[in-house]
């Protein structure tokens, strides 16, 4: 039986190196996949999954409009299928966790997502709070803080290093605005 996955961190965890790995495993064995990643996120040139460790593939790429559960079903028109990858899973809307379910449920293909839980004001995204709601099995993949504690926040940051408290959900970029932290240094450097 097919499960949904979801393996959430902070930024720098490692996440998309893991789907990488995960993802050629399955080819190494003569499996097909299919990788995804939100359009939005070009950090590594469109349409692709970087890691900051210079692992990189083609993907697919997903918008708030796109029909996952079509897009795998003509995927799997063109042939077999062993496994779903999702890459920057935060950004799925709830309708799309919801049809990578029926992805599992109905056309018995594992998925894998691979996301943040929370933004930069310790909220859930909205593709995060789904999948905590529906995956069959979800895994943190962890961090460190600058402290040497697990990291399970985030800042961003403006030019001058300082912690930004207000801004748009979805910003995104990288280690220069970005900084993974405890809980605790997350709270001082939010002002808490």
């Amino acid at each position: 039986m097919a499960k949904l996955h979801f393996h959430y961190s902070t930024m720098n965890a490692g996440k998309s190196t893991l789907l990488l790995q995960a993802a050629h495993n399955y080819e190494e064995r003569g499996m097909s996949v299919m990788l995804v990643t939100a359009e939005i996120d070009a950090r590594a040139g469109a349409a692709r999954i970087g890691s900051r460790i210079g692992l990189a593939r083609e993907a697919d790429t997903l918008d708030a409009d796109t029909d996952l559960f079509a897009a795998v079903e003509a995927r799997l028109a063109r042939g077999a299928c062993a496994c779903i990858f999702v890459d920057e899973a935060q950004f799925l809307t709830e309708a799309q966790v919801w049809q990578l379910a029926r992805v599992t449920d109905d056309l018995n293909v594992p998925v894998m997502c691979y996301g943040l839980r929370v933004d930069f004001r310790g909220k859930l995204f909205p593709g995060s709070a789904a999948l905590l709601a529906l995956a069959d099995w979800m895994r943190e993949v962890r961090t460190i803080c600058w402290c040497g504690r697990k990291a399970t926040m985030v800042v961003r940051q403006d030019a001058e290093g300082r912690a930004l408290t207000e801004g748009d959900q979805v910003q995104v970029g990288g280690n220069e605005t970005y900084v993974s932290l405890c809980r605790r240094h997350w709270r001082e450097a939010m002002g808490e």
